[in-house]
Protein backbone atom coordinates (compact mmCIF):
# COMPACT_ATOMS: atom_id res chain seq x y z
CA UNK A 1 0.00 0.00 0.00
CA UNK A 2 0.82 3.72 -0.91
CA UNK A 3 -0.26 5.60 2.55
CA UNK A 4 -1.27 9.13 3.48
CA UNK A 5 -0.60 9.15 7.86
CA UNK A 6 -1.75 12.50 9.17
CA UNK A 7 -1.08 13.13 12.93
CA UNK A 8 -2.01 16.23 14.77
CA UNK A 9 1.49 15.99 16.85
CA UNK A 10 4.63 14.63 15.94
CA UNK A 11 4.03 11.22 16.47
CA UNK A 12 8.14 11.12 18.41
CA UNK A 13 9.45 10.23 20.82
CA UNK A 14 7.00 8.22 22.00
CA UNK A 15 6.70 10.01 25.14
CA UNK A 16 3.26 10.31 26.04
CA UNK A 17 -0.64 9.17 25.66
CA UNK A 18 -1.67 10.21 21.79
CA UNK A 19 2.23 10.03 20.73
CA UNK A 20 2.94 6.51 22.23
CA UNK A 21 -0.07 5.20 19.70
CA UNK A 22 0.42 7.32 16.65
CA UNK A 23 4.56 6.25 16.80
CA UNK A 24 3.24 2.02 17.18
CA UNK A 25 0.78 2.74 13.98
CA UNK A 26 3.39 4.92 12.28
CA UNK A 27 5.90 2.10 12.54
CA UNK A 28 4.28 -0.94 11.94
CA UNK A 29 2.74 0.53 8.99
CA UNK A 30 6.26 2.29 7.63
CA UNK A 31 7.65 -1.69 8.04
CA UNK A 32 5.27 -3.10 5.78
CA UNK A 33 4.27 -0.32 2.96
CA UNK A 34 4.92 2.99 1.96
CA UNK A 35 4.18 5.35 3.76
CA UNK A 36 4.16 9.82 3.44
CA UNK A 37 3.64 11.39 6.65
CA UNK A 38 2.18 14.46 7.38
CA UNK A 39 2.36 16.02 10.98
CA UNK A 40 2.26 19.24 13.46
CA UNK A 41 4.64 20.65 16.21
CA UNK A 42 4.26 22.74 19.01
CA UNK A 43 7.26 22.18 21.04
CA UNK A 44 10.52 23.58 19.22
CA UNK A 45 12.54 20.82 20.69
CA UNK A 46 10.75 18.78 18.63
CA UNK A 47 12.08 19.31 15.66
CA UNK A 48 14.82 17.26 16.36
CA UNK A 49 13.24 14.17 15.40
CA UNK A 50 12.72 14.68 12.28
CA UNK A 51 15.20 13.12 10.78
CA UNK A 52 14.33 9.71 13.00
CA UNK A 53 10.75 9.95 11.22
CA UNK A 54 13.01 10.50 7.61
CA UNK A 55 13.95 7.46 7.93
CA UNK A 56 11.08 5.38 8.57
CA UNK A 57 8.80 7.29 6.25
CA UNK A 58 9.25 7.49 2.44
CA UNK A 59 8.25 11.28 2.92
CA UNK A 60 8.18 13.67 5.70
CA UNK A 61 6.12 17.08 6.39
CA UNK A 62 6.52 18.46 10.19
CA UNK A 63 4.54 21.45 9.91
CA UNK A 64 5.28 23.91 13.04
CA UNK A 65 1.93 24.74 15.17
CA UNK A 66 2.29 28.33 16.77
CA UNK A 67 0.44 28.16 19.81
CA UNK A 68 -1.10 31.48 19.93
CA UNK A 69 -2.05 31.73 16.32
CA UNK A 70 -3.80 28.45 17.01
CA UNK A 71 -6.12 30.06 20.11
CA UNK A 72 -6.33 32.29 17.69
CA UNK A 73 -8.07 29.88 15.00
CA UNK A 74 -9.94 27.96 17.69
CA UNK A 75 -11.63 31.70 19.01
CA UNK A 76 -12.78 32.81 15.11
CA UNK A 77 -14.30 29.13 15.42
CA UNK A 78 -17.20 30.28 18.20
CA UNK A 79 -18.26 32.79 15.13
CA UNK A 80 -18.11 30.38 12.32
CA UNK A 81 -19.51 27.35 13.59
CA UNK A 82 -16.92 24.83 13.44
CA UNK A 83 -15.19 23.07 16.35
CA UNK A 84 -12.01 25.00 17.58
CA UNK A 85 -10.25 21.79 18.08
CA UNK A 86 -10.71 21.35 14.16
CA UNK A 87 -9.91 25.07 13.64
CA UNK A 88 -6.60 24.67 16.43
CA UNK A 89 -4.81 22.40 14.31
CA UNK A 90 -5.19 23.50 10.82
CA UNK A 91 -2.08 24.97 8.87
CA UNK A 92 -1.81 25.99 5.14
CA UNK A 93 1.73 24.53 4.72
CA UNK A 94 0.45 21.13 5.71
CA UNK A 95 -3.13 21.32 3.83
CA UNK A 96 -0.74 22.82 0.78
CA UNK A 97 1.55 19.72 1.08
CA UNK A 98 -1.24 17.30 1.02
CA UNK A 99 -2.51 18.45 -1.77
CA UNK A 100 0.59 18.64 -3.72
CA UNK A 101 1.63 14.73 -2.59
CA UNK A 102 -2.02 13.61 -3.77
CA UNK A 103 -1.17 15.40 -7.12
CA UNK A 104 1.96 13.83 -7.61
CA UNK A 105 1.42 10.28 -6.18
CA UNK A 106 -0.86 7.22 -6.38
CA UNK A 107 -2.11 6.86 -2.81
CA UNK A 108 -4.23 3.74 -1.68
CA UNK A 109 -5.40 5.09 1.49
CA UNK A 110 -5.29 7.63 4.14
CA UNK A 111 -4.82 7.03 7.90
CA UNK A 112 -5.99 10.07 10.12
CA UNK A 113 -4.55 9.91 14.15
CA UNK A 114 -7.23 12.28 15.87
CA UNK A 115 -10.53 13.77 14.61
CA UNK A 116 -8.95 17.64 13.34
CA UNK A 117 -7.34 15.79 10.98
CA UNK A 118 -9.84 15.09 9.06
CA UNK A 119 -10.68 18.54 7.63
CA UNK A 120 -6.96 18.19 5.18
CA UNK A 121 -8.77 15.53 3.66
CA UNK A 122 -12.25 16.00 3.86
CA UNK A 123 -12.95 15.85 -0.33
CA UNK A 124 -10.07 13.59 -0.83
CA UNK A 125 -11.59 10.69 -2.95
CA UNK A 126 -9.89 7.83 -1.32
CA UNK A 127 -10.44 5.01 1.18
CA UNK A 128 -10.17 6.93 4.77
CA UNK A 129 -9.64 5.35 7.93
CA UNK A 130 -9.76 7.68 11.28
CA UNK A 131 -8.51 6.79 14.56
CA UNK A 132 -10.60 8.49 17.06
CA UNK A 133 -8.62 7.18 20.11
CA UNK A 134 -11.06 8.16 22.35
CA UNK A 135 -14.44 9.94 21.94
CA UNK A 136 -12.99 14.08 21.75
CA UNK A 137 -16.86 15.41 22.54
CA UNK A 138 -17.52 13.46 25.48
CA UNK A 139 -14.40 14.23 27.04
CA UNK A 140 -14.80 18.08 26.26
CA UNK A 141 -18.49 17.23 28.07
CA UNK A 142 -16.13 16.07 30.97
CA UNK A 143 -13.99 19.23 31.31
CA UNK A 144 -17.39 21.17 31.21
CA UNK A 145 -18.71 19.66 34.33
CA UNK A 146 -15.41 20.50 35.74
CA UNK A 147 -15.23 24.15 35.22
CA UNK A 148 -17.54 27.39 36.17
CA UNK A 149 -18.58 29.74 33.53
CA UNK A 150 -17.79 30.55 31.53
CA UNK A 151 -15.50 28.20 30.47
CA UNK A 152 -18.52 25.56 30.82
CA UNK A 153 -20.49 27.27 28.14
CA UNK A 154 -17.23 26.85 26.04
CA UNK A 155 -16.61 23.67 26.48
CA UNK A 156 -20.55 22.41 26.60
CA UNK A 157 -20.33 24.33 22.89
CA UNK A 158 -17.13 22.50 21.94
CA UNK A 159 -18.73 18.92 23.20
CA UNK A 160 -21.66 19.25 20.85
CA UNK A 161 -19.51 20.45 17.58
CA UNK A 162 -17.64 17.61 17.68
CA UNK A 163 -20.74 15.24 18.63
CA UNK A 164 -21.45 16.06 15.14
CA UNK A 165 -18.18 16.40 13.21
CA UNK A 166 -17.51 12.87 14.73
CA UNK A 167 -20.60 11.69 13.00
CA UNK A 168 -20.00 13.79 10.27
CA UNK A 169 -16.97 11.74 9.72
CA UNK A 170 -17.88 8.25 9.92
CA UNK A 171 -20.54 9.40 7.04
CA UNK A 172 -17.56 9.66 4.68
CA UNK A 173 -15.33 7.61 5.88
CA UNK A 174 -14.63 3.76 5.30
CA UNK A 175 -14.07 2.98 9.06
CA UNK A 176 -12.99 4.01 12.23
CA UNK A 177 -11.19 2.97 15.31
CA UNK A 178 -11.65 3.63 19.30
CA UNK A 179 -9.37 2.22 21.86
CA UNK A 180 -11.98 0.67 24.18
CA UNK A 181 -15.81 -1.06 23.50
CA UNK A 182 -16.49 1.73 26.97
CA UNK A 183 -15.74 4.14 23.79
CA UNK A 184 -17.79 2.45 21.38
CA UNK A 185 -20.75 2.45 23.35
CA UNK A 186 -21.24 6.32 23.79
CA UNK A 187 -21.85 6.43 20.51
CA UNK A 188 -24.51 3.96 20.78
CA UNK A 189 -27.37 5.99 19.59
CA UNK A 190 -25.72 6.27 16.03
CA UNK A 191 -27.48 4.79 12.72
CA UNK A 192 -26.40 1.10 12.61
CA UNK A 193 -24.88 1.52 9.43
CA UNK A 194 -22.55 4.40 11.03
CA UNK A 195 -21.62 1.98 14.06
CA UNK A 196 -20.66 -0.44 12.04
CA UNK A 197 -17.92 0.95 10.82
CA UNK A 198 -16.34 1.50 14.20
CA UNK A 199 -13.67 -1.01 14.99
CA UNK A 200 -11.90 -1.33 18.85
CA UNK A 201 -8.47 -1.40 18.56
CA UNK A 202 -6.98 -1.47 22.07
CA UNK A 203 -3.38 0.27 22.85
CA UNK A 204 0.12 -1.69 23.81
CA UNK A 205 2.72 -1.55 25.88
CA UNK A 206 5.99 -2.18 24.87
CA UNK A 207 7.05 -5.58 26.84
CA UNK A 208 10.72 -5.46 26.21
CA UNK A 209 11.03 -1.43 27.23
CA UNK A 210 8.69 -1.49 30.43
CA UNK A 211 9.91 -4.80 32.29
CA UNK A 212 10.39 -6.00 35.39
CA UNK A 213 13.85 -6.71 35.54
CA UNK A 214 14.77 -3.33 34.47
CA UNK A 215 17.87 -2.46 35.93
CA UNK A 216 18.41 -2.96 39.30
CA UNK A 217 16.70 -0.58 40.98
CA UNK A 218 14.39 -1.59 44.27
CA UNK A 219 11.22 -0.06 45.13
CA UNK A 220 11.76 2.54 47.79
CA UNK A 221 8.92 2.32 50.93
CA UNK A 222 6.47 4.93 50.77
CA UNK A 223 7.21 5.96 47.44
CA UNK A 224 4.09 7.18 45.35
CA UNK A 225 4.62 8.09 41.52
CA UNK A 226 2.43 9.17 39.09
CA UNK A 227 3.74 9.85 35.42
CA UNK A 228 2.02 11.72 32.54
CA UNK A 229 2.32 15.17 30.83
CA UNK A 230 2.00 17.94 33.27
CA UNK A 231 0.93 20.57 31.10
CA UNK A 232 -2.33 18.16 30.38
CA UNK A 233 -5.51 19.46 31.93
CA UNK A 234 -6.73 16.10 33.20
CA UNK A 235 -3.28 15.15 34.60
CA UNK A 236 -2.84 18.73 36.60
CA UNK A 237 -6.46 18.38 37.93
CA UNK A 238 -5.13 14.68 39.21
CA UNK A 239 -2.52 15.37 41.35
CA UNK A 240 -3.70 18.47 42.63
CA UNK A 241 -6.61 16.55 44.25
CA UNK A 242 -4.48 14.21 45.39
CA UNK A 243 -1.61 16.05 46.48
CA UNK A 244 -4.38 18.48 49.01
CA UNK A 245 -6.90 15.83 49.32
CA UNK A 246 -5.32 12.27 49.55
CA UNK A 247 -1.48 12.54 50.34
CA UNK A 248 -1.56 14.66 54.03
CA UNK A 249 -4.21 12.36 55.16
CA UNK A 250 -1.65 9.21 54.18
CA UNK A 251 1.35 11.18 56.18
CA UNK A 252 -0.96 11.27 59.26
CA UNK A 253 -0.57 7.34 58.91
CA UNK A 254 2.85 6.90 57.15
CA UNK A 255 4.78 9.81 57.60
CA UNK A 256 7.68 8.96 55.15
CA UNK A 257 5.20 8.58 52.39
CA UNK A 258 6.03 10.74 49.36
CA UNK A 259 4.33 11.63 45.90
CA UNK A 260 6.72 11.78 43.05
CA UNK A 261 4.94 13.71 40.25
CA UNK A 262 7.14 12.83 36.94
CA UNK A 263 6.33 14.55 33.48
CA UNK A 264 6.82 17.30 31.15
CA UNK A 265 6.32 20.83 30.73
CA UNK A 266 4.39 20.97 34.66
CA UNK A 267 2.09 24.17 34.82
CA UNK A 268 2.66 26.91 37.61
CA UNK A 269 -0.15 25.18 39.47
CA UNK A 270 1.79 21.27 39.44
CA UNK A 271 5.51 22.98 40.41
CA UNK A 272 3.41 24.75 43.19
CA UNK A 273 2.84 21.26 44.75
CA UNK A 274 6.59 20.97 45.39
CA UNK A 275 5.91 23.34 48.32
CA UNK A 276 3.92 21.16 50.29
CA UNK A 277 5.73 18.35 52.28
CA UNK A 278 6.83 15.03 50.81
CA UNK A 279 5.56 16.24 47.12
CA UNK A 280 8.39 16.74 44.38
CA UNK A 281 7.80 17.73 40.66
CA UNK A 282 10.56 16.52 38.80
CA UNK A 283 9.54 18.25 35.38
CA UNK A 284 10.88 16.24 31.81
CA UNK A 285 13.09 12.83 32.45
CA UNK A 286 14.93 11.36 29.73
CA UNK A 287 13.73 8.02 31.07
CA UNK A 288 10.58 7.26 33.08
CA UNK A 289 12.06 3.58 33.94
CA UNK A 290 13.54 4.21 37.26
CA UNK A 291 10.55 6.14 38.66
CA UNK A 292 8.62 3.00 38.46
CA UNK A 293 11.18 0.97 39.41
CA UNK A 294 11.38 2.88 42.62
CA UNK A 295 7.69 3.48 43.21
CA UNK A 296 6.25 1.21 46.20
CA UNK A 297 2.76 2.46 44.58
CA UNK A 298 1.81 3.73 41.44
CA UNK A 299 -1.50 5.93 41.07
CA UNK A 300 -3.75 7.10 38.47
CA UNK A 301 -6.20 9.17 40.09
CA UNK A 302 -7.72 10.87 37.13
CA UNK A 303 -11.18 12.20 37.39
CA UNK A 304 -11.16 13.22 33.62
CA UNK A 305 -10.18 10.28 31.60
CA UNK A 306 -11.21 8.48 28.39
CA UNK A 307 -9.65 5.32 26.61
CA UNK A 308 -6.96 3.39 28.24
CA UNK A 309 -3.91 4.94 30.09
CA UNK A 310 -0.86 4.18 28.65
CA UNK A 311 0.45 5.34 31.84
CA UNK A 312 -1.28 2.48 33.74
CA UNK A 313 -0.28 -0.23 31.05
CA UNK A 314 2.91 1.10 31.89
CA UNK A 315 3.28 0.98 35.16
CA UNK A 316 1.84 -2.72 34.88
CA UNK A 317 3.98 -3.76 32.64
CA UNK A 318 6.91 -3.02 35.11
CA UNK A 319 5.03 -5.01 37.86
CA UNK A 320 4.44 -2.31 39.66
CA UNK A 321 1.64 -2.57 42.08
CA UNK A 322 -1.76 -0.04 40.39
CA UNK A 323 -4.06 2.52 42.27
CA UNK A 324 -6.33 3.99 39.92
CA UNK A 325 -9.77 5.79 39.91
CA UNK A 326 -12.75 4.07 38.36
CA UNK A 327 -12.47 6.24 35.48
CA UNK A 328 -9.20 5.79 34.00
CA UNK A 329 -9.69 1.86 34.94
CA UNK A 330 -13.02 1.54 33.40
CA UNK A 331 -11.64 0.18 29.53
CA UNK A 332 -8.82 -2.18 30.71
CA UNK A 333 -10.63 -5.04 31.54
CA UNK A 334 -8.12 -6.11 34.55
CA UNK A 335 -9.93 -7.86 37.46
CA UNK A 336 -10.29 -5.38 39.98
CA UNK A 337 -7.95 -5.90 43.21
CA UNK A 338 -6.18 -8.89 41.57
CA UNK A 339 -4.88 -6.70 38.69
CA UNK A 340 -5.53 -3.32 39.57
CA UNK A 341 -6.90 -1.67 43.11
CA UNK A 342 -9.32 0.89 42.45
CA UNK A 343 -10.70 3.79 44.63
CA UNK A 344 -13.75 6.22 43.70
CA UNK A 345 -13.29 8.69 46.40
CA UNK A 346 -10.67 10.20 48.28
CA UNK A 347 -11.67 8.38 51.74
CA UNK A 348 -11.05 4.57 49.67
CA UNK A 349 -8.30 6.20 48.16
CA UNK A 350 -6.57 6.66 51.40
CA UNK A 351 -7.28 3.39 52.50
CA UNK A 352 -6.24 1.68 49.71
CA UNK A 353 -2.64 3.59 49.50
CA UNK A 354 -1.79 3.15 53.38
CA UNK A 355 -2.56 -0.78 52.87
CA UNK A 356 -0.37 -1.22 49.61
CA UNK A 357 2.34 1.03 51.15
CA UNK A 358 2.12 -1.14 54.51
CA UNK A 359 1.58 -4.53 52.95
CA UNK A 360 4.58 -5.18 50.57
CA UNK A 361 4.08 -8.87 49.91
CA UNK A 362 0.26 -7.47 48.87
CA UNK A 363 1.41 -4.81 46.65
CA UNK A 364 4.10 -6.99 44.98
CA UNK A 365 1.68 -9.63 44.67
CA UNK A 366 -0.47 -6.98 42.69
CA UNK A 367 1.88 -5.98 40.40
CA UNK A 368 3.27 -9.62 39.47
CA UNK A 369 -0.34 -10.40 38.26
CA UNK A 370 -0.71 -6.76 36.67
CA UNK A 371 2.40 -7.87 34.32
CA UNK A 372 0.74 -10.80 33.40
CA UNK A 373 -2.29 -9.62 32.51
CA UNK A 374 -0.46 -6.85 30.20
CA UNK A 375 1.18 -9.82 28.31
CA UNK A 376 -1.39 -11.16 27.92
CA UNK A 377 -4.20 -8.44 27.14
CA UNK A 378 -2.19 -5.60 25.31
CA UNK A 379 0.18 -6.50 22.63
CA UNK A 380 1.02 -4.19 20.10
CA UNK A 381 1.31 -5.97 17.35
CA UNK A 382 -1.66 -7.53 17.46
CA UNK A 383 -3.40 -4.27 17.61
CA UNK A 384 -1.51 -3.30 14.67
CA UNK A 385 -2.56 -5.77 12.50
CA UNK A 386 -5.97 -4.72 13.39
CA UNK A 387 -5.06 -1.59 11.65
CA UNK A 388 -3.73 -2.80 8.60
CA UNK A 389 -6.62 -4.96 7.90
CA UNK A 390 -8.97 -1.86 8.32
CA UNK A 391 -6.94 -0.60 5.59
CA UNK A 392 -6.61 -3.02 3.11
CA UNK A 393 -10.66 -3.65 3.38
CA UNK A 394 -11.30 0.11 2.94
CA UNK A 395 -9.61 -0.26 -0.45
CA UNK A 396 -11.09 -3.46 -1.19
CA UNK A 397 -14.41 -2.09 -1.14
CA UNK A 398 -14.25 0.76 -2.98
CA UNK A 399 -12.80 -1.62 -5.68
CA UNK A 400 -16.27 -3.78 -4.98
CA UNK A 401 -14.91 -6.83 -3.54
CA UNK A 402 -16.01 -7.72 -0.27
CA UNK A 403 -14.71 -5.92 2.87
CA UNK A 404 -13.53 -8.55 5.98
CA UNK A 405 -11.79 -7.20 9.03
Amino acid sequence: MNLLFLAHRIPFPPNKGDKIRSFHELEYLCARHRVHLGCLVDQPEDRQYIPKLQEMAASVAVSTLDPHRARGRSLLALATGDPLSVRYFATRPLRRWVEALVARETLDAVFLFSSPMAAYVWDLDLPRVMDFCDVDSDKWRQYADNVGWPMRAVYTLESRRLRAYEEAILRRFEAATLVTARERELWKELPPELLAKVHVVPNGVDLEYFTPRWGSVLPEPGTIVFTGAMDYHANVDAVTWFATEVLPRVQEEIPTATFCIVGSRPTPKVRALAERPGVIVTGTVDDVRPYYARAALCVVPLRIARGIQNKLLEAMAMGRPVLSSPAAAAGLGARVDEEVCVADDADAMVCEVVRLLRDSYAAETLGQAARRFVEREYVWERAMQSVESLLEASIESRRGAPATV
